[in-house]
């Protein structure tokens, strides 16, 4: 069995692993009112090497890809690749994901259309959802206020700029509040997702004595240990330490295989290579609703990144309205037929 590393694990609080050489990724979603799909990949690089492999987003041969690139000032090539596809619906957009071999496979992604007739308008939906990766986690809404989440979802560029902007001192202090109830939702998520774990491997057991709503008891005294003692993590798991805190000593020898065994799990799950990009989406006719932020083109943005959808689905939806005009005229005829009756039988009457 593998040493555990629960320092490493725990690190994962101050830096999401990045192991693919990914490029920097945009792709937009343009929505049709048949439902048809119009989908646009741009990605840049400082090098011309686009592997499949390092890809975050399903590209293959079938796609039209043309390939450019810029100079700067400085004189620093980036490298550009583009493609572009047209699927039928977002069934078809969901076949690719299935089938996706590049950076970012293992995610559970899924597209969904829908349209609505409402007599003067058709509502068109769209939404892209990237699956949570825990099962035990808590969602961040539990930690963080609505303007601290505003600010957890936001592009990065945009809380940049407000940092670099007249109100700083305020953002600053946003930004550090945000940061530290991050740290405490992750901690308790890794934590809860371990007991989780821990809890269905006892299960398995014959005679098992533990369950997880008594497990869960004991969940803050782990999260307090690990804060304690975060220089030492490593040498009180091998000790046995932490486990006979949580679980009595005697329950400590039965279960370490156990034990280790979850914490097996939650490592190859939380350091699963993972390239952020970011998602655009135009919707046909006018814009209604939406979670998505305005980007500097006047289009959705969202960036995709690994801690939206560590203990919750992350959900990118926009809805959208298109007048039916020939409603809105049927009902002009309409009108009219009936108010120049209601004034025929009245001048009848005088």
């Amino acid at each position: 069995m593998k040493i555990k590393s629960l320092k490493f694990i725990v690190s994962f609080m101050l830096v999401m692993i990045v192991s693919c050489d990914e490029p920097e990724t945009v792709v937009t979603n343009i929505i049709h009112q048949d439902g048809s799909i119009t989908r646009k990949i741009e990605m840049r690089k400082s090098d011309n090497k686009f592997e499949i492999t390092d890809i975050q987003v399903p590209l293959d041969s079938t796609w039209i890809i043309s390939d450019s690139s810029e100079i700067s000032l400085k004189g620093d090539t980036t490298w550009i690749k583009r493609a572009e596809k047209i699927f039928k619906n977002a069934d078809e957009l969901n076949l690719a994901y299935t089938s996706d071999t590049g950076c970012n496979s293992y995610l559970s992604r899924h597209a969904w259309f829908s349209k609505k007739f409402r007599w003067f308008n058709t509502i068109y939906s769209f939404s892209e959802t990237v699956g949570k990766r825990f099962r035990y986690g808590y969602p961040v809404r539990d930690y963080l206020n609505d303007e601290e989440q505003l600010w957890f979802y936001s592009p990065y560029n945009s809380n940049q700029a407000k940092l670099a902007g007249p109100d700083s001192l305020k953002y600053k202090a946003l930004s550090d509040s945000v940061e530290r109830r991050k740290d405490e939702w992750l901690l308790k998520s890794i934590v809860s997702e371990w007991i989780g774990e821990f809890s269905e491997q006892i299960d398995r057991e014959p005679d098992a004595v533990l369950w997880l709503d008594s497990l869960k008891k004991g969940e803050d005294r782990i999260v307090k240990i690990v804060q304690t003692n975060d220089q030492d993590l490593d040498n009180l798991w091998q000790s046995g330490y932490i486990l006979k805190e949580f679980i009595g000593e005697s329950n400590a020898l039965n279960y370490r295989t156990e034990a280790d065994s979850a914490l097996d799990i939650i490592e190859d799950r939380l350091f699963e290579s993972f390239a952020g990009y970011s998602v655009r989406i135009s919707m046909p006719g006018k814009l209604t609703s939406s979670n998505g932020f305005v980007d500097s083109s006047h289009i959705l943005l969202w960036p995709v990144i690994d801690e939206y959808f560590l203990a919750e689905d992350y959900v990118m939806w926009a809805e959208s309205r298109v007048p039916n005009i020939w409603a809105w005229i049927v009902s002009g005829i309409f009108v009219l037929f009936v108010g120049t009756g209601v004034l025929i039988r009245r001048n009848k009457k005088g």
